[in-house]
């Protein structure tokens, strides 16, 4: 059953150092002050999971947490490339990165086995391509009833699984409506869950499309209004845009960056009850 706790006790309860975390959120709901937690905490050796790992990863990279990352995409939303990211792989700066790289069929296919206890998912995808020599947990595989060729990949089971949820009722139940992305799955798939949400309400009152987590299958949520920003909680708040251009400046430099970190993560921990992330101005000194 899940425990309502403050992020900070979420964080240190769940994610040690060396484990594999997978932050889930596609477009929105991307659980930016659970990482910025991560980074507070100083995990180190981290295995880093997301489909789509955006600027809460580059900025995990650049803080030093991540050993490897396993990913279908990578980069700056309408903007361009992450270079703090790009700074691990190239220059092994501020420590070597490891890169895994999946299709996104794969990356989902990979988390419905996870979540379905199962060994391995099979998809008509990765042919032609150089991923499966270059990739581990893909093989190709003989169907036994037609001798289709297709490709098996590995389950994916993380030790912890991050997402950021709009309610949550007082049980530990949380409720997610909008983009639902792999969230769903990736709970699933974890061994342990951090769960944090806009709110915390009496009562689920039930939406269009939503999905549901029962309290059984979270470990964790903490009530974080505004844990997504700059990404957006739909009904909540929106995206700011501001934010991923600014990005790209200060993730180029790493002087700049060290400085944007120290500012606005190591020095901006969570409220008083650790239930509550500051709102992140894009640059030092920069109005949202």
């Amino acid at each position: 059953m899940a425990q309502i706790v403050s992020l900070a006790e979420a964080i240190a309860a769940a994610i040690h150092d060396g484990d594999t975390v997978a932050m889930e959120g596609f477009t929105h709901l991307i659980p930016h002050a659970a990482g910025h937690e991560v980074i507070r905490q100083r995990r180190r050796d981290l295995t880093l999971v997301r489909m789509t790992p955006d600027i809460i990863y580059d900025q995990l990279i650049g803080a030093g947490c991540a050993r490897k990352l396993v990913f279908s995409w990578a980069g700056n939303p309408g903007v361009g490339s992450l270079h703090r990211f790009r700074d691990a792989v190239e220059h092994a700066w501020p420590v070597p990165l490891e890169i895994e790289e999946h299709s996104h069929a794969g990356m989902a296919n990979r988390y419905v086995a996870g979540a379905s206890g199962l060994p391995f998912a099979i998809l008509r995808g990765y042919r032609g391509t150089s991923l499966p020599s270059q990739t581990a947990g893909v093989a190709e595989v003989v169907c036994p009833f037609t001798g289709e060729r297709l490709t098996a990949v590995s389950a994916l089971r993380p030790d912890v699984a991050v997402v950021h949820a709009q309610q949550a009722d007082r049980m530990g139940n949380v409720q997610y409506w909008g983009i639902t992305g792999v969230q769903k799955e990736c709970v699933l798939a974890s061994a342990r869950s951090v769960v944090t949400v806009e709110e915390i309400v009496d009562v689920l009152d039930p939406r269009p499309g939503a999905v549901v987590l029962p309290s059984w299958a979270v470990s964790y949520v903490a009530a974080v209004p505004g844990g997504a920003h700059p990404s957006y909680a739909l009904g909540y708040s929106a995206r700011d845009n501001d934010f991923y251009l600014a990005w790209d400046a200060i993730s180029r430099d790493r002087v700049r960056f060290a400085a944007w970190l120290d500012e606005h993560v190591y020095r901006s921990p969570a409220g008083p009850a650790g239930d509550a992330d500051p709102v992140l101005a894009g640059d030092p000194g920069t109005a949202r």
